[in-house]
């Protein structure tokens, strides 16, 4: 375990529902190839209210490197509609971008 997990953690347990930080533990247990709970934890953020917008790109991404990229597909559909939702046009844009980019790979 990084010692920058450590500290994510260490302040995760004053603040659980801190959000950045919780996206900050999925990115580094990615880092990791903690893959299994890097997805648990960008999925967990993108089913909050609001969900968080970059969690579905970083989900789709770790996907399409698993090559599980039907499943990718579904979480940048997913982010697209959720960025659009909360105005955010250029995470909205990313996701299209991403989700043309992949085409027809994977099926």
């Amino acid at each position: 375990m990084s010692q920058r997990r450590k500290q994510i953690e260490a302040m995760l347990a004053d603040d659980p529902g801190d959000t950045f930080l919780r996206y900050s533990l999925a990115m580094e247990q990615r880092s990791e190839g903690l893959n299994d709970e890097a997805i648990s934890g960008f999925t967990g953020l993108t089913q909050e209210s609001p969900p968080y917008v970059p969690a579905f790109f970083m989900a789709a991404q770790l996907l399409v490197d698993l090559d599980r990229v039907d499943e990718a597909r579904t979480f940048l559909r997913d982010g697209i509609e959720e960025a659009r939702r909360q105005n955010d046009s250029h995470a909205a844009g990313e996701m299209s971008e991403y989700l043309a980019m992949l085409g027809r790979a994977g099926e």
